[in-house]
Order: structure tokens, then sequence, then C-alpha cells
């Protein structure tokens, strides 16, 4: 077969570089030890240049944050016309912005916790401490609050109490200029990638979280030891089943391509409830994607080295039409 050249684009300006960097690092030597060329470039004022140069046969995008999820870094891909892995830059934008996602996966008919959505000027210019009170009368207790958009929980905080949640607020808005505020689901929190290939999406085990802290905030995430994974998730066969459902239709609702990973809830009664959608599943150590690949009898490498050919003979079918 075709020795293939794959660029891994890693890095960026976000809050979540460090994590990319170390995602791209990890995806690089995979792709390496699957038989093909791959070399990690950061997204800079020079990459668009060097894609050109160089004109890899695929780029995979693994920036974390609004960079390298929010459509953006695909619609340039799309420009440079290049082939590369994941979502369309509509379908990245859609997932990234999780109030709207929320609302794409509730007309699909799944779960997913009552909400409120947020700007920092609205806040402040209605009047906070109003705005709190009425949060809590619709929503109660407990909250999650975590930016609209981003990932690796930077800027999320759980509320227990009124008193907290303008804390909580402040640090949301430090992260983004919109606020998620969720009613908070009490359960077993579980995280399902799903892998399309050519039979389609199919959900791949599912890991359950069980952070040291009972919070799986960023210091949960990437901190080794800081919290436990089982994979796969320790739930009912049935449910298990349901949560497998729950990522496959997400995925399909929000016109997601190639790979991305669904964070669900299940509460005490069984029922599923969608979190969020994250188009580039970080690929660290201690991420939870590479954990459900190698559940699955897979090997990271395989499997980004299929979504590489998938992706090179969809740009030649797209050429050639």
């Amino acid at each position: 077969m075709t020795r293939l050249r794959v660029v891994v684009l890693a890095g960026g300006l976000s809050h979540e570089r460090d994590v990319s960097l170390r995602s791209g690092a990890r995806v690089v030597h995979a792709l390496t030890s699957a038989g093909l060329e791959a070399i990690v470039r950061d997204a800079d004022a020079a990459m668009l240049g060097l894609l050109r140069q160089e004109r890899p046969d695929c780029v995979v995008p693994l920036l974390h944050g609004a960079a390298g999820e929010d459509g953006s870094l695909r619609e340039v891909l799309e420009l440079a016309d290049v082939a590369y892995v994941g979502s369309t830059p509509a379908a990245a934008r859609v997932a990234f912005d999780k109030p709207v996602a929320k609302h794409v996966v509730r007309e699909a008919g799944l779960s997913t916790p009552d909400s409120v959505a947020l700007r920092a000027d609205t806040f402040r210019e209605i009047g906070a401490t109003a705005v709190l009170q009425a949060l809590v009368q619709r929503l109660g207790l407990p909250l999650f609050v975590k930016p609209a958009s981003g990932g690796s929980a930077l800027g999320g905080t759980a509320v227990t109490c009124a008193e907290a949640l303008p804390a909580a607020m402040v640090t949301c808005f430090s992260y983004g200029s919109v606020a998620l505020i969720e009613r908070c689901i009490t359960g077993t929190e579980v995280a399902v990638p799903v892998l399309e290939l050519a039979a389609g999406p199919q959900a791949l085990p599912a890991v359950e979280i069980r952070p040291d802290g009972g919070v799986y905030d960023y210091r949960a995430r990437y901190t080794a030891g800081a919290t436990e994974f089982v994979v796969p998730a320790e739930l009912p066969e049935a449910t298990a089943a349901q949560c497998a459902e729950v990522a496959v239709a997400a995925h399909r609702a929000l016109g997601l391509r190639d790979f991305c990973r669904v964070d669900v809830i299940v509460d005490s009664e069984g029922t599923v409830w969608f979190l969020e959608a994250n188009v580039a599943p970080g690929m660290t150590e201690t991420s939870l994607a590479p954990l459900s690949i190698q559940a699955a009898g897979l090997d990271v490498g395989q499997v980004f080295s299929s979504l590489v050919r998938r992706a090179v003979g969809r740009r030649r079918s797209d050429s050639v039409a």
C-alpha cells in the first residue's frame, strides 16, 4: 500500500495547548508505528504555507479548544484543498456550541439536562443578583456551570448551594464569554467514543469515570492516578446498550464524521443524559478515547490509519465529482 504522508496539527493558542501537543505526539507515534509517514505541526501563521508547500496526503487536526473545534481550522483546511480526518466545519461549529448541540439532540429525542445560556455582558447589565436568583428558582440545585464552548472541564464548577453560584460564574467567564448553567444530574459519568468507518458509526466500549475528588475537572482529567477509569463501564447490559445508542444517535443528529466522543451521565433510574460531544477527543496517556479503542481490541495506529485512508478516499471522490 502507498505510504501516505500525514500532518498532525497540534498545539495552538488555547488554554488546552499542552493537552493538544501531548495528543498530537501520541497520534504521530501511532501512525508511524502503523507504517505511515507522520509529523506534527503547530497551527500558526506558517501552517497554511507549509501545507501548500508540503502537500501532505492528509491532515489530522488535534487542536483542542475554539481554534481546533469550532470549525474555523477545518474551513482553512477546506481552503487548502487538503484531505483531513474529522467532522466538517459546519458540524464542528454545532457540536462546539454546547447550548446549540443540546438543542439539536433534544430535537432528535435524546434526554439532556435543562439549562440556561447567558452572555457575560447580559449577566452584568440585567443584574447579577436577580439573574442568579431566577436561575436557582428555574433549575434548582445542584447546578453545573461551564463555558458554552471549550473543553477539558476548564472553567467548569459544580454548585451545590446558591452562595457558591457567583464565584462559579466568575470562573466560567474567565474562560469564555457565554456560560452554560445546567441542572446537575448525579449518577455514573460515562464517555462513549464513536468510530465511523465503512459500516457506519459504531459506539466503542463506554469508559466509566471515577474521579477521586468526585468531580471530573481539569486536574482529575490530566493528572495520572487522579481518576479511575473502568472500561467497559460497569453498567447493566441494557444500560450500556442505551449509552451506545445515545452516542451514535447524537453523532448522527449533530452531523459528525469519522470520530468523536460523546459524554453522557446515567442517573439512578437508568436514564442516559447527553452532556456534550467532542469532535477532537484527547489522545493523551490519560485520555478516554485511547482506553476505549484498546478495550475494543483495536490499536490507536490502526484506527487513525483507517481514518486517514478514509479521508484521502473521500477527497479523491470529491475531486472526481
